[in-house]
């Protein structure tokens, strides 16, 4: 993953709203909500909600496929887990260098 895409990444899930959003759809897991469905579950005004999921799907962060005249929207857990690798890839790295250079 390269800086641009994981800031990319983050800022989409800056806000309040769009966590709440997102946290709503790891919640119902692989089969994901309807925009009726995460309407209901999180109380945003839908105008405001499908700004939200465009910030979301605009960075992979969420999916979103037609049903019917449905959309579905999942959490992109392959891209989740991606941004949480790249946040933590160098957890402690310095401590370590320490460790060493001190021994």
């Amino acid at each position: 993953m390269q800086w641009e895409e994981a800031a990319q990444g983050f800022t989409a899930m800056g806000s309040e709203a769009r966590l709440q959003v997102l946290r709503c759809l790891i919640r119902a897991g692989h089969e994901g909500l309807t925009v009726s469905e995460i309407q209901e579950r999180t109380g945003i005004a839908p105008s405001t909600l499908a700004h939200h999921l465009k910030f979301l799907t605009g960075a992979e962060v969420i999916e979103q496929e037609r049903a019917g005249r449905s959309i579905v929207n999942r959490a992109n857990f392959d891209q989740l887990e991606n941004l949480a690798g790249f946040i933590l890839s160098e957890c402690c790295a310095d401590v370590t260098k320490k460790a060493a250079n001190d021994g």
